[in-house]
C-alpha cells in the first residue's frame, strides 16, 4: 500500500470525515478516473475531504508517514499531476459550494468547485468570474494557472479577479492570503500553480454578465491563410466586448450546424459577446466576418452565459483520450499560418483541435510584475489538443500534436499557459513559462514550502542558500 501501512491507514480513516478510498474498496477506478483517461494511476489512497479540518488531517498524515501527498481539485489536468501512483491523493473533488454575495460582488469558492457551480451561482444575480470554457473544468486548477477564457479581453485572467485565498501549508497551518496579510503568497497563488499549498476557499471579484451574444462563424479548412490573416489583425483592435477564439477543428454531427457540412475539416472562430444586446451592436462588430472569404456557416444568438459555458460538455465529455501542448504568441506570423493550415488540414481525430485564444485586452492592463503570470505581453495562448474516445488511437492523437507544437513552437514567445504544459514535457518548460518571476516564484515556494512537500504539479523548487 505504497508508504501508508494498515495502522496508519485506519487512522487516517478515523480521523476524517470524508471517505478514504482504496484499491480494496468499491469505487476505486472511479475515484482516481480524472478527465484525460489517456492517464492511469493507481493511488495508495484517495482521501475525499469535506472540510479545511479533513484538509489538515490528511496533510498531516502524508508528512508523518513520508508518502507522497497529490493534490486533486476538479481532475481536469492534462498531464494528471493530481493522481500519482502509490501516492495518498488529497481529494478535493466534494468541497463544491460556493457563496456569493451580491452586494460586495464577491464569491467564495471552494477549491473543489468547478466552473459550472460557480457560474449556476453567480448567474442568479447576473455576475460572473472570467474562467474557461468548459463547465466541468476545477476552479482550483484553472485559477492557479492563470484562466482564460470567453471574458478575458472584457474582464481580464481568472486571477485579475482574485481577492483572497485560504491556504494549508505544508506544516498544517491555515493562513489567508490577501493584499494586505500574506501578499507575497497571493501573488505566487495567481499563476504559479499548486507549489504552495492546498487552497481550499478562493474569493473572487464579480463582474456583471448576464446574457452574452454567442456566434460561430466557420470557413472550409483551407482557406485557414486567409482568415488566419484577417483575424490576426481584427481582434486586437476590437471592442473588448468581443472575444473570439480561433479555432481548427472539425464539424460534429449536431445543432447549430447544419447536415451538409457535418464531419468537414474547418477553422473557425467562436465568440462571445458582452455588450449590449437590445441594438445591433452586435452584428455590427461581426459585419467584417465576410471579409477573408464567404464563411460556409454563420451563426449568433443570444444566450445566457452559463448556457456558453456548458456549450462542449457534451462534446467532449470525461474519459476520452487526450494529449495537449501549448505556447504564448505576441504575433501571428505567415510561417506559422503555414504550420497552422499544414496541421489543421491532417486532424488526426474527428475531436482533435487547436485554439488560439487572445489573452489581450483587459489582461494587458495590470503590469508584468503584478501577478505571477509572466507572459502580459502575450496576445494569444495557443492550445494543440489530441482527441479521440479509443485508447488505440492514443498514440495518433499524441504524437500528431507533439508535431504540430515542434513545428508551431519557434513562432512563439518561448514559454506556455501553465495548464497546457503536457506529460513528457521537460523542467525547462516550466521556468520558460514564468520567465523573470521564477527566482522571484522560488523564493517564495522556500518561504512555505522549503522541503517541497507539495511537488506533484509543474513544479517550481525551493530557493536554496
Amino acid at each position: 500500500m505504497g508508504g501508508i501501512n494498515g495502522t496508519a491507514l485506519e487512522g487516517l480513516r478515523e480521523g476524517l470525515r470524508g471517505p478514504v478510498i482504496t484499491a480494496h474498496d468499491p469505487g476505486y477506478d472511479e475515484a482516481r478516473a480524472l478527465y484525460n483517461a489517456m492517464i492511469d494511476r493507481r493511488p495508495a489512497a484517495i482521501a475525499q475531504c469535506v472540510d479545511v479540518a479533513d484538509v489538515r488531517t490528511v496533510i498531516a498524515a502524508a508528512r508523518d508517514t513520508g508518502v507522497e501527498l497529490a493534490v486533486r481539485g476538479g481532475g481536469h489536468s492534462g498531464p494528471g499531476l493530481c493522481m500519482v501512483d502509490d501516492a495518498l491523493v488529497l481529494d478535493l473533488s466534494t468541497m463544491r459550494g460556493v457563496r456569493v454575495d451580491p452586494a460586495a460582488m464577491t464569491a467564495q469558492v471552494a477549491g473543489g468547485a468547478q466552473l459550472g457551480d460557480l457560474d449556476h451561482a453567480s448567474h442568479t444575480f447576473g455576475l460572473a468570474v472570467p474562467t474557461g470554457i468548459i463547465s466541468m473544468t476545477g476552479v482550483g486548477g484553472l485559477t492557479l494557472g492563470g484562466g482564460h477564457g470567453h471574458l478575458t479581453r472584457r474582464y481580464g485572467l481568472t486571477i485579475d479577479s482574485l481577492v483572497s485565498a485560504d491556504v494549508v501549508l505544508a506544516d498544517g497551518t491555515f493562513v489567508t492570503a490577501t493584499e494586505d496579510d500574506h501578499p507575497d503568497l497571493l501573488w505566487a497563488l495567481r499563476g504559479g500553480g499548486g507549489n504552495f499549498g492546498v487552497v481550499t476557499s478562493f474569493t473572487f471579484r464579480l463582474h456583471p454578465v448576464d446574457t452574452v451574444g454567442v456566434a460561430a462563424t466557420v470557413w472550409p479548412v483551407d482557406r485557414t491563410p486567409e482568415v488566419l490573416r484577417w483575424y490576426r489583425e481584427f481582434l486586437p483592435a476590437a471592442p473588448q466586448d468581443l472575444n473570439g477564439f480561433f479555432t481548427l477543428f472539425t464539424i460534429p454531427p449536431g445543432p447549430p450546424f447544419p447536415e451538409s457540412i457535418h464531419g468537414q475539416k474547418m477553422c473557425g472562430v467562436i465568440w462571445c459577446y458582452t455588450g449590449d444586446l437590445t441594438d445591433d451592436s452586435m452584428e455590427r462588430a461581426l459585419a467584417p466576418v465576410t471579409e477573408p472569404a464567404p464563411p460556409a456557416f454563420h451563426f449568433a444568438t443570444p444566450m445566457p452565459y452559463p448556457a456558453l459555458q456548458g456549450m462542449f460538455d457534451e462534446l467532449i465529455p470525461k474519459g476520452y483520450q487526450w494529449y495537449w501542448r501549448g505556447d504564448f504568441f505576441d504575433g501571428v506570423t505567415d510561417a506559422s499560418i503555414d504550420v497552422h493550415h499544414k496541421y489543421g488540414e491532417n486532424l488526426p481525430s474527428d475531436l482533435s483541435l487547436m485554439h488560439l485564444y487572445p489573452v489581450d485586452g483587459a489582461a494587458h492592463q495590470l503590469g508584468a510584475d503584478d501577478t505571477a503570470w509572466a507572459y502580459r505581453d502575450a496576445v494569444w495562448s495557443a492550445v494543440i489538443a489530441g482527441v479521440d474516445p479509443d485508447p488505440a488511437n492514443a498514440e495518433a492523437i499524441k504524437q500528431w500534436s507533439v508535431d504540430y507544437w515542434t513545428d508551431l513552437h519557434p513562432h512563439s514567445m518561448g514559454g506556455s499557459y501553465i495548464n497546457f504544459i503536457g506529460e513528457g514535457e521537460s523542467t525547462d518548460r516550466v521556468r520558460a513559462t514564468y520567465r523573470g518571476h521564477y527566482d522571484r516564484l522560488a523564493a517564495v515556494k522556500r518561504t512555505y514550502d522549503p522541503d517541497n512537500f507539495f511537488h506533484a504539479n509543474q513544479n517550481i523548487p525551493p530557493a536554496t542558500g
